[in-house]
């Protein structure tokens, strides 16, 4: 086992073994992880055509920095939905850090992006407060 695999949890259990003992998550978890599949796509959206293949993370565990493309990022995310949990993934072969961002750049940049379009709408028609969805 290599600090990839600690860092996403435990090895997941091929043997057919009940998984059932672990807890849901709460509707708080739930909501948070439905925000992030939400910002996710969003931030896939903005960034992929411009060259940026997904999102590295900071792993508290090993730290070190795991570089986590777009599709398994959402894999993730939704295994942690369905499951309460992700299992283990393989890291991307020799990535380039410079293909992947943080989630506070991604979530910046989105921001950015957003409020451009605000200040382009013409007078009078503004649908966005140009808040962050965190922020509600």
């Amino acid at each position: 086992m290599d600090a990839w695999d600690d860092a996403l949890g435990p090895e997941p259990d091929f043997d057919g073994g009940d998984r059932s003992e672990l807890p849901p998550l709460t509707l708080e978890e739930r909501a948070g992880v439905l925000d992030d599949l939400a910002e996710l796509e969003v931030f896939r959206t903005l960034l992929e055509p411009t060259g940026v293949k997904g999102i590295v993370v900071d792993c508290p565990d090993c730290e070190e920095e795991h570089h986590v493309d777009w599709a398994l990022m959402q894999a993730n995310l939704r295994q942690l939905l369905d499951e309460g949990q992700t299992g283990r993934h393989e890291p991307p072969f020799d990535p380039d850090p410079d293909d992947y961002v943080s989630w506070d750049y991604a979530s910046g940049y989105a921001d950015g992006v957003a409020a451009m379009a605000e200040r382009e709408e013409p007078s009078g028609q503004h649908g966005s407060t140009g808040r962050h969805a965190r922020d509600d």
